[in-house]
């Protein structure tokens, strides 16, 4: 190697190592740099992130032995307060949550305060304000509330791009485990696009080490810039604390849904595709002659969608959304679901080994339920919400595997529904052997007082018959 040849080499790495990109992410240097601390970091985004309490009044049912006075002479009225039907309790949740717009807006984790009907937040100060709860969104486990009457000193944190973080960074999860108050822990980012985690429709998870626990639902994932990259959703873990996986909604998503917030909707709109895809096994990549299984592959294709009308088809394999690489069906749901609504996005598709590149239309689902009643009587559907399966339906309740049918697209709590297990996405087949086809249908089967009750139920594609006394 000539002298000539070597000084090239070292210009060359030296520029390197003086490249912005390697500057944004190195190893400590020396001592001084090892003792460096994370407080600045804390001061700018802790105060944005509170406390999140949940109650509601919910009847619980006595067993019938209570009403017996021969067994309230031996065992006293163990039963409660109130004979009878039942007696009153107070369910509470615990969680943490971020204060992402002046206006009050305050994220957390729909799971927080699911069937809650109270809610308040407290600050680590120990101010505690009323909210109401603006939009719920199960299907990316978020939820906004907004203070009723916010504090002119109100923090507010700003929401970074999760879409720009590499496995290594240094981060930190800021929030409230076991109510002991608000904690922080510091870890760094372990895996990115997570999407075997099962705990919402959309997954793209950031995994992390940073400690979380029970109670660190709602709270913040702090880059070093003090900016929210995630909200802390789940754990991995076999004794209920942090065993070092855990895992938060990225910040492409929570946008999605603070945005719809601010804009005053309760519902999120996200664009509807139309296709049912599956993951691509190893012996499909070896049929379709890939290099290693990835990818969504479509199976099949609801007329009249935007896929349909971009004209993809069943065997078309979905590699990437607008240059974003897809791994599975998870993958492409959260890619294509955090596009805003208009425009086009395009898929890079491999049809009979040929790579193309096809536009889709960026449109909300057609709207159902037009048809939806709640039902009452003495069934066991009392305070069920069911309507004629739509297609647009169907994606958001997750019944992939049908396009027509009677569905439960909600359930009251504490209702019968409820106490029977019946859940929303639910589609009836037949009630004490009549076939449903339409919510109608279901009225007149459920209207009359039976002495038994049979009813089958399609549950993601499992047929499940019960039977109960009237």
């Amino acid at each position: 190697m000539t002298r000539f040849t070597i000084l090239v080499l070292a210009a060359a790495l030296a520029a390197l190592a003086t490249s912005p990109a390697s500057a944004q992410r190195q190893a400590p240097q020396s001592r001084a740099e090892m003792q460096l601390s994370f407080a600045p970091v804390v001061k700018r985004a802790a105060p944005a992130v509170v406390n999140v309490y949940g109650a509601r009044v919910e009847q619980v049912q006595a067993h019938p032995f209570f009403d017996d006075p021969i067994f309230r002479r031996f065992f006293g009225d163990r039963g409660g307060p109130q004979q009878g039907p039942g007696r009153a309790e107070v369910a509470r949740s615990l969680g943490s949550g971020v204060i992402v717009d002046r206006s009050g807006l305050v994220i957390t984790n729909n799971h927080v305060i699911q069937n809650m009907t109270e809610v308040k937040i407290a600050f680590a100060d120990r101010r505690e304000f009323e909210v109401d709860i603006v939009l719920r969104d199960p299907r990316t486990d978020l939820a906004v509330l907004k203070l009723k009457n916010p504090p002119t000193d109100l923090a507010v944190i700003d929401i970074g791009e999760s879409d720009g973080l590499e496995v290594g960074d240094i981060v930190l999860a800021i929030g409230n485990p076991f109510g002991v108050g608000q904690t922080v822990t510091q870890g760094i980012i372990s895996a990115l696009a997570r999407t075997q985690v099962g705990v919402a429709d959309y997954q793209s998870f950031v995994q992390t080490d940073a400690a979380i626990n029970p109670g660190n639902s709602g709270g913040a994932l702090v880059d070093m810039s003090g900016r929210l990259i995630g909200v802390n959703t789940a754990i991995f873990s076999r004794s209920g604390g942090s065993h070092g996986i855990g895992f938060a909604i990225p910040t492409a998503l929570v946008r999605l849904v603070v945005e719809s917030a601010r804009s005053g909707s309760q519902t999120v709109q996200r664009p509807w595709f139309g296709g049912r895809l599956q993951t691509v096994t190893a012996d499909v990549a070896e049929s379709l002659r890939l290099a290693r299984p990835t990818g969504a592959l479509v199976v099949s294709v609801v007329p009249n969608s935007p896929a349909a009308r971009a004209g993809m088809r069943a065997g078309d394999l979905i590699t990437a959304v607008d240059g974003q690489v897809v791994e599975d069906p998870d993958g492409f749901g959260y890619r294509f679901g955090v596009k805003p609504i208009g425009g086009m996005a395009s898929l890079a598709v491999t049809r009979n080994g040929r790579n193309l590149v096809v536009p889709v239309a960026l449109q909300p689902a057609p709207p159902g339920g037009q048809d939806a009643i709640t039902l009452s009587g003495p069934s066991p559907f009392a305070g069920a919400r069911v309507a004629t399966l739509a297609p647009g339906m169907a994606d958001e309740l997750r019944v992939a595997h049908r396009t027509d049918g009677v569905v439960i697209m909600a359930v009251e709590p504490n209702s019968a529904a409820g106490q029977v297990g019946l859940q929303p996405g639910d589609v009836v087949v037949a009630v004490n052997g009549r076939e449903i086809r339409t919510p109608a249908d279901l009225r007149e089967a459920t209207a009359q007082r039976a002495r038994l009750w049979r009813f089958q139920i399609d549950r993601g594609g499992q047929i499940i018959n019960s039977m109960m006394g009237g």
